[in-house]
């Protein structure tokens, strides 16, 4: 692949890439506006036409590695694992 054809494979993946954020900004906004409605309404749940919407609570539990760090730093290195991955980016 020559390097004009990369420059132009590089253009059109940042124009696709803003494309794509440009659609999750409006999606985000769609959504938002559903969830200040359900607000309104104070409901969790809600139907309209052939779709049920829900905007539910839910609690996690999570460990927390740093206060663990803290605490037990011996403990903690026995624990850790590498691992190796590869990074893609373009400047």
């Amino acid at each position: 692949m020559s390097k004009n054809e990369l420059v132009a494979k590089i253009e059109a993946l940042n124009e696709w890439e803003a494309l794509m954020e440009e659609a999750k900004a409006e999606a985000d906004t769609l959504r938002d506006s559903i969830k200040a409605e359900m607000a309104d309404l104070d409901v969790e749940e809600l139907e309209v036409g052939t779709y049920i919407v829900r905007w539910t609570s839910v609690l996690t539990q999570r460990f927390d590695t740093t206060a663990f760090k803290k605490e037990m730093p011996d403990v903690y290195k026995n624990f850790i694992k590498q691992s190796a991955s590869r990074r893609f980016s373009i400047a």
